[in-house]
Order: structure tokens, then C-alpha cells, then sequence
């Protein structure tokens, strides 16, 4: 289960047998949300926020933070995920300290 980020105390990850569509998990203080990423004319990005099957989703703020993380971070969030299911290459986590713009 490769990190990606931590971001606010929120762990950003994927599993390490996903599936498509594109998707991030958040989880934080056992609490969990995923985002699904979709590209829309190759240079936009739709962000679907879902439920995960038997877990609680996210606290609405930190539910709103993730969205806007994912939202900005999408380009490298796909990145990453060719980089790992489809290339094989190793994922090293980042901690973003401060709240994205």
C-alpha cells in the first residue's frame, strides 16, 4: 500500500492491487474517503469523491481538504499511479506541510 503524501495529518495513498479508474484514498484517525480522478479532454481533471466499503468517510473538513489537494495535485497523482501499476517504479512519499493554493 504505497503512500503517497501526508498532507494536514491526512495519509494519501493507493493500494497496491487497485483498479481503474484513477483513485486516491484518504485516511485519517481511521476514517477514509477516496477520490477518483478523470481526465476530460486530456488537461482537465473531474474529481468524484466516494465512500469506501466499511469505512467511516472522512470529517467534513478534512473531506474538503483532500478534494482540494487531490484537485491540485492531480497531474502528479497520475503520474505516480503510471509510475507504479503501469511502469513498476517505486513511489517515495512527500509531506506536504503547509495547505496547497
Amino acid at each position: 500500500m504505497p503512500k503517497l503524501y501526508e498532507y494536514l495529518g491526512i495519509i494519501i495513498l493507493f493500494y497496491a492491487n487497485e483498479h481503474e479508474p484513477v483513485h486516491v484514498h484518504g485516511r485519517k484517525a481511521g476514517k477514509e474517503s477516496k477520490a477518483e480522478i478523470t481526465v476530460k479532454d486530456g488537461t482537465e481533471y473531474i474529481i468524484n469523491i466516494k465512500t469506501v466499503t466499511g469505512k467511516p468517510p472522512l470529517e467534513k473538513n478534512d473531506l474538503k481538504e483532500f478534494r482540494h489537494f487531490v484537485t491540485v495535485y492531480a497531474d502528479k497523482i497520475v503520474q505516480k499511479w503510471i509510475d507504479f501499476f503501469v511502469l513498476n517504479k517505486p513511489i517515495y512519499p512527500e509531506t506536504i506541510h503547509k495547505k496547497v493554493k
